[in-house]
């Protein structure tokens, strides 16, 4: 049988052979965590390589994802279905072996996309959140059909990061006791040595916390590893953070412990020593049978998810109707009867006769369909009754009592936005969270790695504009829309009424790839009229709201609180014997993926003069009014006054509006 070192070098021959042929890559934490992950993933991790999406794994996430040849080694030495060639073409063009590790819906292994430092430990809080609150939900006595840990490898850089504050403070207060942290203190980062600018006592910022802090544990003595993650695992009030003292890039005997083994290939003599040190005297890529039989986790997980079915079973017989729920709810299927409640929040918001702000809009939209929504996990960054994101059944999860469907987050945006990427990627819940627009920057590349994930989770954007008042430039969004329209596979609306808002929580509900940002104003808008054709067109992004009668001269496109303007406008020309349409463009993602007759049909090419009106940066409309056609924007800063002062103070009033046309 090899040696525990033996195996734990398995690891680091694959990671430095790896970089080594891409002649690019992270070799030193890798070979500096190896002995740490022998611990973790051959004596504690219950997972099932045969099975990688058994929905009561753990979840296993590597924060400090350049070290991603770490985990590539480990998914191929334990029987994941990822082959010696795959960790060949590590780092190469469309190889299953990025240089940061990319989750995949639908494969497994991968838990995370992660790279950007804090995120993946901000993502494993809400991993660890999700697991707790399910099962709050659904465990009975006896019956823990919901219990699993989550693991995290984090390095100074994680804990560099501000993110790292804010995810760990809430993960103390909530008192997330299945989540364990290792944090690899190996004292180096691409700079150098850390002390330079990193000397935080960080044991004690954790106690602070409210963690289970284990110190001083050296990384590579297996059986101080096995002891610690032992009295980590039996802490279950706190979340754990095992300090591990590790050399980076251990084993190569001329650059560990130095920043040399960050972030570059080890060179060809190093290699050849690094083999020599290690007594590891294979050729690249290859790993003996007895180190492969030894790691090979398939028959050892085919046993944990067996042990986890005889409990379900069991669940299943006692307790049917829940049992079916949640597998429901893992499924991320939508109920039975989803398209009747579809129909019946849109049908409710058409009652909405008074003016109204779309984030009550929202609110109303969120009461009609709760009810038969439960796996809604809704929050805000401390703006509850300004995001308006609860509803009559929302209950506050809390540390002692997790069974229920709304969090606090505090000012937290991108600590909550990271957190519910992690809530999505576990499963069993729909997660919301609202904030100000303008502090979508905050949150900014959280959004970022949800959209590249093509993972299902609602932002609630309120105070989308300069109707917010007098709060002032400071909080008043100009470039946001714009910037959130850039960003791919992001699926953003602005609805101008109730109606309009009930249909983008739909589909912000139905869509399953990718996230949905909702931008709802602070003040009321005008209730807009429709006929069925067009309530039904909404969906499609862009649709014609008020025709004229024939061919229109000119086209004016309009979103959010702007339509009600442009709308005013519109019919006091068309009255007056002009031949002007207005269109409602909620999502411009939505209307660019429909088919070209359909766009056609509502912008017709031959009608060049065109208008948009939207109270924020004017880059998004270009393409749509044409270099004929013009914007009415806002392309600088707004300014501390009533709402209603500043709309007509920088041009949106329906007389400008007309203007604009006139002069088109």
């Amino acid at each position: 049988m090899p040696t525990r070192r033996e195996l734990a070098n398995a690891i680091r021959a694959l990671s430095m052979d790896a970089v080594q042929r891409a002649n690019s890559g992270h070799p030193g934490a890798p070979m500096g965590l190896a002995d740490i992950a022998e611990v973790l993933w051959r004596h504690h991790l219950k997972h099932n390589p045969g099975n990688p999406l058994w929905p009561n794994r753990d979840r296993f996430v590597l924060s400090n994802g350049h070290a991603s040849m770490l985990l590539y080694s480990l998914l191929y030495l334990t029987g994941y279905p990822l082959t010696i060639e795959d960790i060949k073409s590590f780092r190469q063009v469309g190889s299953r072996t990025p240089g940061h590790p990319e989750y995949e819906s639908g494969v497994g292994g991968v838990e995370t996309t992660t790279g950007p430092l804090g995120q993946g430990l901000a993502n494993a809080v809400g991993m660890a959140l999700a697991e707790k609150v399910l099962a709050a939900q659904f465990n009975r006595p006896g019956l823990p059909v919901v219990d699993h840990h989550t693991y995290v490898f984090a390095g100074d850089g994680d804990l560099m990061e501000g993110i790292s504050h804010e995810a760990c403070s809430f993960a103390g207060t909530m008192r997330l006791g299945k989540l364990i942290v290792f944090y690899d203190d190996n004292g180096i980062s691409i700079d150098g040595k850390v002390q330079g600018w990193f000397r935080d006592d960080t044991p004690k910022r954790f106690e602070a916390y409210g963690w289970h802090v284990i110190p001083n544990v050296d990384g590579h003595d297996p059986d101080a590893v096995e002891a610690a993650l032992v009295a980590a695992q039996r802490e279950t009030e706190r979340p754990s953070l095992i300090c591990c003292k590790t050399i980076i890039g251990w084993g190569a005997p001329n650059k560990q412990g130095t920043a040399k083994t960050h972030g570059e290939a080890l060179g060809a003599d190093e290699v050849a020593a690094a083999r020599k040190q290690l007594g590891w005297s294979y050729e690249p890529f290859v790993v003996p049978e007895d180190i492969l039989k030894a790691w090979n986790g398939k028959e050892q997980g085919a046993k944990y998810e067996a042990s986890w079915r005889e409990v379900f079973t069991r669940y299943q017989q006692e307790h049917p109707a829940l049992a079916q729920e949640l597998q429901r709810r893992w499924s991320g299927e939508l109920p039975a009867n989803w398209k009747e409640i579809a129909a019946q929040a849109v049908a409710e918001a058409a009652k909405q006769t008074a003016p109204q702000a779309t984030r009550q809009s929202s609110q109303a939209a969120l009461n009609a369909i709760h009810p038969s929504l439960p796996e809604f996990l809704g929050g805000s960054a401390d703006l509850t009754p300004s995001n308006n994101t609860t509803t009559k059944l929302s209950k506050v999860v809390t540390p002692e009592d997790a069974s229920g469907n709304y969090v606090h987050y505090g000012v937290r945006e991108f600590g909550m936005t990271a957190i519910m990427n992690g809530i999505a990627l576990h499963g069993g819940f729909i997660p919301y969270g609202g904030t100000f627009l303008v502090f979508s920057d905050y949150a900014r590349n959280a959004v970022r790695l949800a959209c590249l994930m093509h993972i299902r989770s609602i932002l609630v954007y309120t105070h989308d504009s300069i109707g917010l008042g007098e709060d002032g430039p400071t909080h008043q969004p100009i470039e946001h829309l714009a910037s959130l329209r850039a960003m791919p596979n992001m699926m953003l609306w602005r609805p101008c009424d109730a109606v309009e808002t009930a249909v983008a929580w739909v589909a912000a509900i139905e869509r399953r790839d990718g996230p949905t940002a909702l931008a709802l104003t602070r003040q009321n808008v005008p209730q807009q009229p429709r006929t069925d054709a067009q309530k039904a067109n909404i969906r499609r992004g862009g649709y014609v709201l008020i025709d004229s009668a024939g061919a229109p001269e000119a086209i004016v496109i309009a979103t959010g609180s702007e339509v009600g303007i442009a709308a005013e406008a519109v019919n006091a020309l068309n009255s007056r014997g002009r031949r002007i349409r207005l269109v409602s463009m909620p999502s411009t993602e939505a209307f660019d993926a429909q088919d070209a007759a359909y766009r056609d049909a509502v912008l017709p090419p031959s009608v060049t003069k065109r208008l948009a009106v939207e109270a924020a940066a004017t880059q998004t409309w270009w393409k749509y009014v044409g270099m004929q056609g013009r914007v009415l924007g806002l392309d600088r800063f707004g300014l501390s006054g009533k709402g209603a002062e500043l709309f007509p103070h920088f041009g949106f009033t329906a007389d400008n509006v007309a203007k604009a046309i006139d002069q088109l």
